[in-house]
């Protein structure tokens, strides 16, 4: 099992940045991709971006945050990173952070939840209007 915390929620303005943190620890080893999913008050946990954990790095997103999220990692620290610029009131949520282990259908469904096992214990983002 890996274990995720993480860190950098907060309460922002409309228009304002924040950059979340989510550091892994155990078995990272096992690990092929690390991702955001956020949950809002009454709705489904959604997926935010993830990034894979291969040389390349390959990164997905939703389409609600294309332009203004950006995943990154620092593989030295098992670290990954999401920096969110130009928020809206629609961000706000609680963001989780998760891995997911090798998979032969990740590139397929890099969105879907069942194919992360590890998550984190989430991190309050609100964004004012």
């Amino acid at each position: 099992q890996v274990q995720l915390v993480e860190s950098g929620g907060g309460l922002v303005q409309a228009g304002g940045s924040l950059r979340l943190s989510c550091a892994a620890s155990g078995r990272t080893f096992s690990m092929n991709a690390m991702g955001w999913f956020r949950q809002a008050p009454g709705e489904q946990r959604l997926f935010v971006a993830s990034i894979t954990w291969s040389t390349v790095g390959d990164t997905y997103y939703d389409d609600s945050v294309k332009g203004r999220f950006t995943i990154s990692r620092d593989n030295a620290k098992n670290t990954v990173y999401l920096q969110m610029n130009s928020l809206k009131p629609e961000d706000t949520a609680v963001y989780f952070c998760a891995a997911a282990p090798y998979s032969e259908y990740y590139n397929a469904y890099y969105y879907s939840r069942p194919l992360y096992d590890s998550w984190g214990q989430g991190t309050q983002v609100t964004v004012s209007s």
